[in-house]
């Protein structure tokens, strides 16, 4: 049970000894009370302690006192009003950029201080840069939470952090770098219950749910996502897993990090110390039985030809894949070393995608279109829109102009064609003539969306660039 306002909300298992006392405290004769689910509960205690997280409390802490013992090693973000200072300043930075939906967290030491910036929406936004924060009791905060050692700065370390916030677990990958001002540390932020998207809130076109929909229905073959870090490849392959039949077929998959929670499919993570890397972790699954896989990552020619047997041997295997286009795969694969006829027989679609900021609808301007944008447009056989939107900067959206983000989908089929293209080792401009024409490419993708005010062209740039 929490309070909010003048209201009491009640979680699933509150008791009405509970309720007594809350009307007691407000000194209410009958308190509002509603009853929540789990969700919305956890959802409502978590703003009640967001309230004046963003004040400047930080600011107010000192650092005169002896840090005390370091406490349990799961803990919640909201439960720590008693610890020390430097205790405070590492749980509100934490719960600052869990709350804000940011993707990582940087404490970087300086020459001056100590500085933490936090990634939302690709892009980073300092929320603290202070002169009188003791800089190796920070990180040594950081390092003993994520069980490394705190005696070792020399080398490179990497952990993790259990937590959770208001009873959201938080799964939090910690990586420390040795620098010239102290210890570098970056936390790369996974909400392990955030559930999984459907196709339709992916941004994908009707078209294109389709093309997926077929994909994850074939008995083998390998289907890639490519892009860069960040591009959303993971989220996109955890929702064609979603479309996989869980109940007639074994999916099993092999992740570095395990990022969300999938309900009915094995799921195991890499842990290179130990040999247990993406290759050798595709081979095991390989002996339980498995319909369909999930490779995290193919990052080397191991991986690669590993995945190209399981896919000739009757297994339909997804991954994803760093290259900068749905072609560009094909062109990383030989590079892996992967030999031409047998990407060809065994390659069945690439999905190659970027993310781009969405305008803050409460502050984006609209103006007419310049000659050499509309120019820009009907080179891509695109109708130039007669006006564009640009960002302009709120409080709504922290003076970005810009929330949230939506994704820009380049989707090739292997067909008989490219397919015999790619046999003969065709090069990449030949591949690309065959593989997207009339098809809708990246960069058509952004200028449709910049046209449809929903981002800007600047931003479509910027993540796209002029293919052609």
């Amino acid at each position: 049970m929490i309070l909010d306002g003048d209201a009491v909300i009640a979680g699933p298992d509150a008791a009405m000894i509970g309720l007594i006392e809350a009307q007691r405290r407000l000194g209410l004769v009958a308190p509002q009370v509603t009853r929540a689910e789990r969700a919305a509960f956890e959802a409502a205690l978590a703003r009640v302690y967001h309230a004046g997280a963003e004040s400047g409390e930080a600011e107010a802490l000192s650092f005169d006192l002896e840090e005390a013992a370091f406490a349990r090693r799961h803990r919640d973000l909201l439960d720590e009003p008693g610890d020390a200072p430097v205790i405070q300043l590492v749980n509100r930075l934490l719960r600052r950029a869990v709350q804000a939906g940011a993707s990582d967290l940087h404490v970087e030491p300086h020459e001056n201080g100590l500085r933490a910036r936090m990634r939302v929406d690709g892009f980073l936004q300092e929320i603290m840069d202070r002169p009188d924060v003791p800089v190796r009791r920070v990180v040594s905060r950081l390092k003993v939470m994520a069980g490394l050692d705190i005696a070792e700065t020399r080398l490179p370390q990497d952990g993790r952090i259990p937590l959770s916030l208001g009873g959201k677990v938080i799964d939090t990958r910690v990586s420390a770098l040795p620098g010239h001002y102290g210890e570098r540390v970056v936390l790369r932020i996974l909400d392990r219950t955030a559930g999984l998207m459907p196709l339709g809130d992916l941004g994908l076109s009707d078209a294109q749910q389709a093309l997926l929909r077929r994909l994850s229905a074939l008995p083998n073959g390998i289907i890639l996502a490519t892009g860069p870090t960040g591009a959303g490849k993971t989220t996109t392959l955890y929702s064609l897993l979603s479309l996989a039949d869980q109940t007639t077929r074994n999916i099993v998959t092999v992740e570095d990090p395990i990022e969300y929670d999938l309900p009915g499919v094995s799921q195991s993570q890499i842990n290179a110390e130990i040999g247990m890397t993406f290759a050798a972790g595709l081979r095991a699954t390989l002996r339980q039985d498995p319909d369909v896989i999930l490779v995290g990552e193919i990052r080397d020619r191991e991986t690669a030809g590993t995945a190209a047997q399981a896919a000739l041997t009757g297994h339909l295997v997804f991954s994803s894949l760093h290259a900068n286009s749905s072609v560009g795969a094909v062109v990383r694969l030989r590079d892996l070393g992967v030999e031409n006829y047998l990407i060809a027989a065994t390659l069945r679609g690439v999905i190659a995608q970027r993310l781009v900021r969405r305008l803050c609808p409460d502050c984006c301007t609209a103006r007419p279109v310049a000659g050499d944008e509309a120019a820009l447009f009907r080179r891509h056989d695109i109708a130039a829109p007669e006006v564009l939107h640009d960002a302009a900067g709120c409080d709504a959206c922290h003076g970005t102009g810009y929330a949230g983000r939506l994704g820009l989908f380049e989707m090739i089929e292997i067909g008989e064609t490219l397919r015999t293209a790619i046999e003969q080792g065709a090069p990449e401009a030949t591949m690309k003539a065959q593989a997207l024409a009339g098809r809708e490419t990246l960069f058509g993708q952004g200028l449709a969306a910049a046209a449809e005010g929903r981002t800007s062209l600047a931003e479509t740039l910027r993540v796209v660039g002029d293919s052609a």
